[in-house]
């Protein structure tokens, strides 16, 4: 899932597989948890707030880009 939307983001496909190599083996021994949708919800941030940046390079030329800042919850809570 977040694989096919995210490909180029190898850092954070990486953190997911390390948090499901700790989150498995409790939803194998909690199956109530399995239908809550846990990853889903771990791997889609909250919000996403795209903003423009100015800045001079070294050359003294005014630069423009865009940047995000990206949140994820940090509290769960089962439904």
């Amino acid at each position: 899932m977040y694989k096919r939307r995210d490909p180029h983001q190898t850092e954070f496909a990486q953190a997911v597989r390390e948090i499901m190599t700790t989150l498995w083996p409790f939803l194998e021994q909690n199956p109530r948890y399995r239908h809550m949708s846990l990853l889903e919800r771990l791997v889609e941030p909250e919000r996403v707030i795209q903003f423009r940046v100015v800045w001079l390079d070294d050359k003294n030329q005014v630069q423009v880009n865009r940047a995000w800042r990206v949140q994820f919850k940090l509290c769960y809570r089962p439904l």
